[in-house]
């Protein structure tokens, strides 16, 4: 198989290689002419057999937009796009009628493996017509773990996007599991090896995961994470995830709780926590510390 491959980044690079190792000829494009193949997206195209599949790995939101709009002109009847990057599902709709209107298939792709894809594989969660999905398909076995995993056609055009913005949502909750008992451990002073502690969970027991194996092995890089701030940003998933379910009146209230939770970890000073502190103030008397005060030193 043939296919183009747009943006070569952490995920798009190691996608590129991936393919390649298993006998795919992939014609890589990027901004950056250091790690790309060819030097525009015309050019890309002129180089594919048709039909002609483009795979692109760019940031949600305009970037996607503006290629897709790019390819749909460089592309012709029957040839296929494949949007792999974290768009929104509403997005996938609006791409695959515009391609639609010269006949060019569209292909939505959740795509999940991280920096770790290259050795262990992607998950992929796609969606779209059966025959589009078919043109992909070499591709999708290139990149999935194994033969007989790792790869679903989740539905009709957007699903793959849904399911894989859903898999993050559900990706939020976990890490923010795993990190309160972090925290909780490390609280105490009956436990000595936290670190070993979470070490004896990743055999034989309910909780373990991928993610707990990432846990350990950040602190094993760095014991009591000194050197990361406490800080998390959010990609828009878990947003969107929330707000679906508000849409569609699932309770959600784990993965809510865990996008608000990120919110919090941006602020240096919580003006919500500061209203409970005078709060408490107000109708008990608590005591309240002032705000240049250390948060380790107890109030006067």
């Amino acid at each position: 198989m043939h296919i183009g491959l747009v943006g070569l980044g952490k995920m798009g690079g190691n996608m590129r290689t991936r393919m390649r190792n298993a006998g795919l000829t992939v014609v890589g494009y990027d901004r950056d002419p250091d790690v790309s193949d060819v030097g525009s997206l015309a050019e890309l195209v002129e180089q594919l057999p048709s039909p002609k599949v483009v795979w692109v790995m760019v940031p949600h939101g305009e970037p996607t937009h503006s290629t897709i709009a790019e390819l749909n002109e460089l592309l012709s009847e029957g040839d296929v796009v494949v949007d792999g990057g974290n768009s929104r599902w509403t997005d996938d709709e609006l791409h695959a009628e515009m391609l639609g209107e010269k006949k060019i298939g569209f292909v939505d792709c959740g795509v999940s493996g991280g920096v770790w894809g290259l050795e262990n594989g992607y998950a992929l969660m796609a969606g779209g017509d059966a025959a589009d999905i078919a043109k992909v398909q070499p591709a999708f076995d290139a990149l999935r773990p194994d033969a007989e995993n790792g790869f679903v056609h989740a539905g009709k055009t957007g699903a793959g996007h849904f399911s894989k913005m859903v898999h993050n949502g559900i990706e939020y909750a976990m890490m923010q599991a795993y990190a309160e008992g972090y925290e909780l451990l490390e609280k105490v002073d009956m436990v000595d090896n936290v670190a070993e502690v979470l070490n004896s969970w990743r055999v034989g027991t309910v909780v373990r995961s991928w993610l707990l194996d990432l846990l350990v092995k950040a602190l094993e890089d760095d014991p009591g994470l000194s050197q990361i701030r406490g800080y998390a940003e959010d990609s828009g998933e878990g947003r969107w995830t929330v707000e679906a379910a508000i849409e569609n009146a699932v309770p959600a209230p784990t993965i809510a709780a865990s996008l608000f939770a990120r919110f919090v970890s941006r602020q240096d000073e919580s003006p919500a926590m500061q209203a409970v502190a005078a709060m408490r103030q107000q109708f008990g008397g608590h005591a309240v510390r002032a705000t240049q005060e250390s948060p380790d030193v107890p109030p006067a």
